[in-house]
């Protein structure tokens, strides 16, 4: 017995030997790839210098996935004294990579500005851009070739705005006679579809007399409508005229809604408008009469003919009836509108709701009923008023290591995982979308796995965005405990989910977003108001670049979070569309429409915008606080009435189980469906 026994134990021996062996080799591992990525960081830092100082950490990097980062970098910097034969040897060795993209259109917009056109020509690729296809055409004609229109115009002259490398080709071309006055209003015609006022003031002094002073009508019209509107009282009834006023009418009402109403009055008894002019110009008067709420907006809205009426048009019927709570009136507006758009899930809920404010409440319960099943705000607010579980029908994670080991031997996903490791994010998302480009359903989750592991969270909002894809919420709602946002929360005296939600709609995790108006990072702060909230409560500030790091963001965002939230009684729904229209915004809405019961001031916010922003952020905290603790608080209860201060939820708030109503759609082979929600994130 004991002979047979130390075999045994010899295998059990040999086996934690290899497993010790196999464990080394990891560490090692590990340890080389971290040792190469901060070398990386390093040689990058060298490299965004120009010159050759990167070449320093050249052994360590040889074999590193972003080694050829590297020199498209120096080259970059340097690009005013690099010279063809360079590029070109770059180029040759990794032709399609993204730096060498990058690299070819920088250095073909420097041979451009050198004039260097055999250069140009001799890397030029077409389907570019529009600039360097400008180029590409001047260099052509410096080698003494004529324009073709059909050829060499055709495709851009049928855009509406140019850059400006094509001023001198299109010079050229009026120069032969290739811009013909049919040309130009064609060109013209789309500009002003547009609204490019610009364009066809550029292109009207290529026209002769008088019509190149009809094309400075349209410009005016889309630049300066006032005036416009003040001149065409003096215009004669031209067809181009009648465009003209029409344009700036259209425009005027939606910053001065009564002087082009009286602007209106007096210019159809001088110009005589078409049928679609007229319908154009009294469907802008009547949304943004409706928009501002004006007392006979819900009339003008019905009075409007069927040609002129609007998906838009027909929504703001509903809410003008809605702002007033006259229920008939939205009842004879939603029956107004098409079929689909009827089943859209906002015109679902108010129908039932103005069905019950009429007396109508079997129908109103059976529409309650039905649209409970959907996961959507106003699925939410149905679940609650006939208490029924919330629907939310997860998919678990796809599990095939195999493929995914495949997937991470593919090149381009191995720089996109090593540019996000290395604090690149934005090369990282380029590596990645040309990767996954054309790949199905089943690879993509796969990769957002893999992504997801690596705390790199944006992946699966813009990857898992459509279909059935749209069930993996684990991935797609992500709960990062090293930002620390529930601690932060809490601390500030915020909802965690309802932070969650607000973070998800700003930036849909991406921490180096940024917006036109400057609000950065996670939470989409602007600077200058980051540094108030820090000082007001004693944090430490390291100016706007801090914003990108995530914990910072958090920790400042839910401190202005909340005290936008103390503003409105603490409401998250009212501090939410604080947070995206502004607290001035806001408050001017209150002044107006204060008593009005929370879905329906939601309902009436001007701003398509913010009523959205609104639905979302209340659907995602919905969907937080199920991650958070495997059931939700009622989305009713954070729509406390205007003027009531809202309560904090706790251990004693009633809570909405979840449940799955119907099974859906098959996920890809080797995906499972989780049977409840509650499951599924007891097991996170």
């Amino acid at each position: 017995m004991f002979a047979k026994a130390a075999p045994r134990r010899h295998s059990l021996t040999m086996l934690l030997a290899c497993c010790s062996l196999l464990a080394c080799f990891g560490a090692r591992a590990a340890a080389s790839i971290d040792a190469q990525r901060a070398a990386f960081r390093q040689a990058w830092a060298a490299a965004q210098q120009g010159g050759d100082g990167w070449h320093a950490w050249d052994a360590q990097l040889r074999g590193y996935p972003l080694y050829p980062y590297l020199p498209a970098a120096a080259l970059e910097h340097d690009i005013q004294q690099v010279d063809l034969p360079t590029v070109q040897a770059y180029l040759a060795r990794y032709p399609d990579l993204i730096p060498a993209q990058d690299l070819r259109r920088d250095f073909l917009l420097e041979l451009a500005r050198r004039q260097d056109w055999n250069g140009f020509l001799a890397l030029y690729q077409p389907g570019t851009n529009d600039t360097l296809a400008c180029d590409a055409l001047q260099a052509h004609m410096a080698s003494g070739a004529a324009l073709d229109f059909d050829r060499d115009l055709a495709a851009l002259w049928a855009k509406p705005s140019l850059p400006g490398a094509c001023d001198p080709v299109l010079q050229a071309a009026h120069d032969q006679g290739l811009l013909t006055t049919p040309r130009l209003w064609s060109r013209i015609e789309r500009a002003a579809d547009t609204g490019k006022g610009g364009t066809i003031a550029t292109l009207a002094n290529w026209l002769p007399a008088p019509q190149n002073q009809e094309a400075q009508w349209l410009a005016q019209a889309l630049r300066d409508p006032q005036s416009a509107v003040a001149a065409a009282a003096n215009w004669p009834d031209t067809a181009r005229a009648r465009q003209a006023a029409a344009l700036a009418l259209q425009s005027m009402a939606r910053r001065d809604t009564d002087n082009a109403d009286a602007a209106w009055q007096q210019l159809q008894s001088h110009l005589s408008f078409s049928a679609s002019q007229r319908d154009a110009v009294r469907r802008a008067l009547a949304t943004f009469h409706a928009s501002d709420y004006d007392p006979d907006a819900l009339q003008q809205l019905i009075a409007l003919p069927a040609t002129a009426q609007t998906a838009t048009t027909r929504e703001w019927r509903v809410r003008v009836a809605l702002a007033a709570q006259d229920w008939p009136a939205v009842l004879a507006a939603i029956a107004a509108m098409p079929a689909d758009q009827q089943q859209a899930d906002e015109w679902r809920w108010f129908r039932a709701r103005a069905l019950a404010a009429t007396g109508q409440a079997g129908q109103a319960q059976a529409i309650y009923a039905s649209l409970a099943k959907q996961t959507t705000f106003f699925g939410y607010l149905a679940a609650d008023q006939v208490n029924q579980p919330y629907a939310i029908c997860p998919r678990t994670p796809i599990d095939d290591p195999q493929q995914q080991q495949a997937l991470l031997a593919q090149p381009g996903l191995q720089r996109a995982f090593e540019l996000f490791a290395v604090g690149l994010p934005k090369q990282a998302r380029r590596e990645w979308t040309l990767a996954l480009d054309g790949s199905d359903d089943r690879t993509q989750v796969l990769a957002v796995e893999l992504a997801d592991a690596r705390g790199w969270y944006d992946r699966a909002a813009f990857t898992l965005n459509h279909g059935e894809l749209m069930h993996y919420y684990a991935l797609r709602l992500p709960l990062d405990s090293q930002i620390g946002l529930v601690e932060q929360a809490r601390q500030s005296g915020i909802d965690p989910a309802w932070a969650y939600g607000i973070l998800r709609s700003e930036s849909a995790w991406v921490t180096d977003a940024r917006s036109g108006a400057d609000a950065r990072g996670l939470m989409q702060l602007v600077p200058d108001t980051a540094a108030l909230v820090a000082r007001r409560n004693g944090l430490p500030w390291s100016g706007g670049d801090s914003l990108y790091d995530p914990a910072t963001n958090v920790t400042l965002g839910t401190r202005y979070l909340a005290q936008v939230a103390e503003r409105f009684n603490g409401a998250p729904w009212l501090a939410s569309a604080a947070y995206n229209a502004g607290p001035g915004r806001v408050s001017q809405w209150l002044a107006a429409r204060g008593a009005l019961a929370p879905d329906l001031f939601i309902a009436t916010m001007p701003y398509k915008e913010t009523r959205e922003y609104v639905a979302r952020v209340m659907d995602y905290s919905v969907m937080y606080d199920w991650r958070l603790h495997g059931n939700a608080l009622p989305v009713s209860s954070r729509l406390t009435p205007i003027g009531q201060l809202y309560a904090l939820p706790n251990s004693m708030t009633p809570r909405k189980a979840v449940d799955c109503p119907a099974p859906v759609t098959p996920a890809p082979a080797g995906s499972t469906q989780a049977p409840t929600a509650a499951a599924t994130a007891a097991g996170k």
